[in-house]
């Protein structure tokens, strides 16, 4: 299960690449951070906009995860606006997936 609801269709390669490749990182927590970040902005990224989010997805998952709960300092380098838009799709991890019937 990927969680993917934006059909790829009307994208071109690049963003498409971009797209699957948010809801296949390893880690479940960062499918669900940068996966709901792609869907609601990949089709409008600019070009300068998919080669700073290229460069943010090139990271360590492990990294990345740190930096986006507040568990490590975010590096000089991602104190971006780009990285900021990323890690407003945090979801709450601590929020159970499902209530107790």
């Amino acid at each position: 299960m990927t969680g993917v609801t934006l059909t790829s269709a009307g994208l071109d390669p690049r963003r498409r690449r971009i797209l699957f490749r948010c809801w296949h990182r390893g880690i479940r927590e960062m499918d669900l951070v940068f996966g709901q970040f792609a869907e609601a902005e990949v089709a409008t990224l600019s070009e300068a906009e998919l080669d700073e989010f290229e460069t943010i997805m090139a990271e360590e998952d492990n990294d990345l995860v740190r930096w986006i709960m507040g568990t490590w300092p975010v590096p000089e380098r991602f104190q971006t606006p780009m990285f900021a838009r990323i890690a407003a799709y945090k979801p709450d991890f601590d929020k159970p997936l499902r209530t107790p019937e």
